[in-house]
């Protein structure tokens, strides 16, 4: 059967819009439920489709269905295209499968030439609205299909209208649009060089070719980009007979949508113009009036579009935004589709909506876009303050929300700063461990280098901190404590504010708004508790991030990271003796200084936590980390332990490391210094012991990190199991825990079969098996990887969304190898990917228990744990 490319509105229907576009589809859908729709065609996606596969043509059996189908149109309209005598007219509308509001282009009016104005003057008794429309039409499809700047016909128009002292379009009268055509055609002639094209069936086909270019266009690339929609699906065209809101004060044009887009009330929303055509509501020349006044300018109409947009929010069943104009007081519908709308206003829509019988549970987890969800859980900044402001740079939106402060160099500034009640921006070339303290005190983090997987990003993230990272468009000079971009010098202590959603960088003070969660917002979260399998767990290394992660709603701690509890001033210098102890007796004293610190660390998360599981990973990262690289922090570790400045230099030197992400650090660590984590094990059972006697519930998990062997997982986990049970059995007290791994190296997952012999869990560590397995360094992949996903050799970047076909295989691999040895052993993940929609899906279809984010991504892991379920439950 021949493939069918062009359908009239009477073909088609709303679930058609892969084929038809949005557009398209729901002007099938109103046509065929009796609304008063302009008649029309849609030319399909998939002719766009042709349209690129050759050569950006038009295939001669398209252009024939397209000619089939404007006959059909012609017949029924008792007019012809551009014709002498009552022309037809028409619009020529994009439409994508999925909405892009303003993304792709429109022309209206086609048809009209120097021959069917006459004629459209003469049918309609109004010269005045035939050369008005001519103009615009020329102006359009100049703009549009040409390619000619919109500014060179507006300055015509400007030209005219100062002098004759006009303020409004509307004040123009015929003899000055017939001179504005006129000094319009000569635009195009001298910018095309050629006259504007007479023949009307020449316009049409120009038209669709501009429509199908605007698919490719750069902001329909951007915002496609922004919005996760593939670039291979193409867009639909909308021939439709025109319908005119310029013919005088009879008619008009307007937007409304259903109920209010940006709070979700239950009122129409929206605005007007009269005697005026669409683009003149959205181009602000003009200033509109509420809907709600249409009612005492044209009671009759408005009351039609009440009662219509009754019918189509029931049949749509969500806020529809609606698109109408009046002709002579006889009312059409242009468009339909649900409207956009902010995250508070999703959650009002969606819960009332149920609330009035309109869609059910399932249906309104649906309707959430989960990334939403952080514009409710960040503070953000106040929109007119907004606009004022100026952009000085732009990096990667590495953790959202909104900072402001005064800027400063080092954490101890930072800190300082804090101290004094003053708000500060950390800024920093790239941060490390040490500048912990000064992220905690920080408004927000600023770095020149870093991708969305950095240590400024990560840790931001978790404490829910404002971050811009990667920022290359400025210079950070550290010695001379100042920022300079190609514009601008911003010296310590001056003002800059920072966006963690967009990645701008502005200069001065913007003003913020804090957003409050609604009693909405929590009967939603109840519902995805109630349809979700996984276990949504938190990251946090403290009670702050902890209680945070519960009032999120937190069933867990997924991922507790050890090594940043030892980077507070207190510790530091005991962790640095640990290091560069010589002998064992040396380290074990240095150990001893710790284990109080840690142990209680433990019993304040225990306490937060009570009766939740708390996993806890032993130490991680390289030791060289934690080292001094100043002169004067290396003076005053000499003096404390009584070592010359040259012997700690020597040993900094000794433990520096080529390739440090891949050397000794992880369980590796604990294979040549067993006694680090045998006590952090102590550290961990005093804890717990502690928490008891309280009457906590303690439910500690002991993650053994970076294993790549079985037999490394059964040495440690015997020597931590040694000392817990000696301890448990001396206290005479029963405590459940369980030792597990984190599975982060590519042969952990090949071997996942002899490892879970030895692992009560698996945590996926996603970050760092991301890394080896594409070989990719996350702090530096960022120089690269924007190239990749703009030139389509990588879909996402896979540190932010899961790479499925090879990372997801291996999770796949290591789950399955693990169930077959211990069908009940506990697995999860605890990358950055666990609070990521689409990764939290596969998740689930892998068949994992739980996963664990940071805990302002708590509510977006719950409600796209319970959206993979109703998704994937028909399947």
């Amino acid at each position: 059967m021949e493939a069918k490319y062009v359908y009239s509105f009477e073909e088609g229907n709303k679930d058609m819009k892969y084929v038809l576009g949005g557009k398209g589809a729901n002007l099938a859908e109103m046509t065929n439920i009796g609304l008063p729709v302009p008649q029309g065609f849609t030319i399909s996606t998939d002719a766009c489709n042709d349209y690129y596969k050759n050569n950006e043509t038009i295939s001669d059996n398209i252009i024939n269905e397209i000619e089939k189908k404007l006959k059909e149109l012609q017949e029924k309209q008792g007019k012809t295209l551009g014709g002498e005598i009552n022309p037809l007219l028409l619009s020529v509308r994009s439409g994508a499968v999925f909405s892009m509001p303003g993304m792709m282009d429109t022309i209206l009016n086609l048809g009209l030439n120097d021959t069917s104005v006459v004629a459209l003057a003469n049918s309609t008794q109004n010269e005045r609205f035939a050369y008005d429309s001519y103009r615009r039409f020329i102006q359009m499809f100049s703009d549009v299909a040409m390619g000619i700047p919109k500014y060179k016909f507006e300055n015509a128009l400007d030209k005219i209208k100062e002098a004759k002292g006009y303020t409004l379009d509307t004040e123009l009268n015929v003899e000055d649009l017939k001179e504005l055509v006129k000094k319009y055609k000569e635009i195009y002639t001298k910018e095309i060089k050629k006259q504007f094209p007479q023949d009307p069936k020449e316009q049409l086909m120009l038209a669709i070719k501009a429509v199908f270019k605007s698919w490719n266009n750069p902001r329909a690339i951007v915002y496609r980009k922004l919005n996760d929609i593939p670039s291979d699906l193409g867009t639909a065209v909308n021939i439709q007979s025109m319908v005119f809101g310029n013919m005088g004060e009879t008619s008009g044009t307007g937007v409304a949508f259903t109920r209010n887009p940006s709070t979700g009330e239950n009122k129409l929303f929206g605005e007007f113009l009269m005697n005026a055509q669409g683009e003149d509501v959205v181009a602000g020349i003009r200033t509109p009036k509420d809907i709600s006044s249409l009612k005492e300018v044209m009671p009759k109409a408005y009351d039609e579009f009440m009662k219509i947009t009754s019918i189509l929010e029931n049949h749509y069943k969500d806020m529809q935004d609606i698109e109408f104009t009046i002709e002579n007081e006889k009312l059409y519908i242009l468009q339909t589709r649900n409207g956009k709308r902010t995250a508070s206003a999703s959650i009002n829509i969606a819960v009332d909506l149920v609330e009035e019988g309109i869609i059910n549970e399932k249906e309104a987890i649906m309707r959430i876009e989960p990334k939403q969800l952080d514009q409710l859980l960040h503070p953000r900044f106040e929109s007119k303050s907004l606009n004022e402001a100026t952009v000085i740079a732009k990096g990667l939106p590495a953790s959202p929300g909104a900072a402001c402060g005064k800027v400063y160099f080092n954490a101890e500034d930072v800190v300082n700063a804090k101290n004094k009640g003053e708000e500060a921006i950390l800024v920093r070339l790239e941060t490390s461990p040490e500048d912990i303290e000064g992220m905690v005190c920080a408004e927000g983090i600023l770095t020149a280098r870093g991708g969305m997987t950095s240590h400024a990003a990560v840790v931001a993230r978790g404490m829910g901190k404002c971050c811009v990272a990667g920022c290359s468009d400025i210079k950070v000079d550290e010695y001379n404590k100042e920022i300079r971009t190609e514009d601008a010098v911003i010296k310590e202590g001056e003002y800059i504010s920072l966006d963690g959603s967009s990645g701008c960088v502005y200069i001065g003070k913007v003003e913020k708004t804090e957003v409050s969660l609604t009693g909405n917002f929590e009967k939603l979260m109840n519902w995805a508790n109630k349809y979700k399998s996984l276990v949504v767990r938190t990251n946090a290394d403290n009670p702050r991030d902890a209680k945070a992660a519960i009032k999120f709603g937190a069933e867990g701690i997924g991922l507790c990271r050890t090594e940043h509890m030892f980077f507070d001033e207190d510790r530091i210098p005991a962790v640095r003796e640990m290091i560069l102890s010589k002998t064992l007796e040396q380290r074990l004293e240095a150990l001893e200084k710790l284990l109080p610190m840690q142990q209680k660390d433990f019993v304040d998360i225990f306490r937060v936590m009570d009766g939740k599981s708390v996993n806890i990973r032993l130490l991680d990262p390289p030791l060289h980390e934690f080292l001094p690289h100043d002169d004067e922090t290396i003076k005053s570790l000499s003096e404390s332990m009584k070592v010359s400045v040259s012997e700690i230099k020597r040993r900094i030197v000794d433990l520096d490391e080529f390739n440090p992400m891949l050397g000794h650090r992880g369980c590796r660590l604990a294979i040549t210094f067993p006694e680090i984590y045998i006590m952090q094990a102590k550290a961990i059972i005093n804890g717990a012991i502690e928490a008891t006697k309280e009457g906590i519930k303690v439910m500690p998990e002991i993650m053994i990190p970076l294993v790549g062997e079985a037999k490394e997982l059964k040495v440690i986990k015997e020597d931590i199991k040694e000392t817990i049970d000696n301890i448990l059995e001396k206290e005479h007290m029963k405590i459940d825990y369980t030792i597990g791994t984190m599975i982060e190296v590519p042969r952990a997952c090949l071997t996942a079969d002899e490892i879970a012999k030895e692992a009560d869990f698996f945590s996926f560590g996603t970050n760092d098996l991301t890394q080896m397995t594409f070989g990719y360094s996350r702090d530096d992949a960022g120089k690269f990887l924007g190239e990749y996903v703009n030139r389509e050799l990588l879909e996402k970047d896979p540190f932010e969304v899961l790479d499925q076909r090879g990372v997801g295989k291996l999770i796949e691999l290591g789950a399955t190898l693990g169930k077959s040895v211990k069908p009940d052993i506990k697995l999860g993940i605890c990358g950055e990917h666990g609070g990521e929609p689409s990764s939290i899906e596969f998740c689930y279809k892998a068949g994992l228990n739980y996963v664990s984010c940071s805990p302002y991504r708590v509510p977006i892991a719950r409600l796209s744990a319970a959206q993979a379920v109703i998704k994937n439950e028909n399947k």
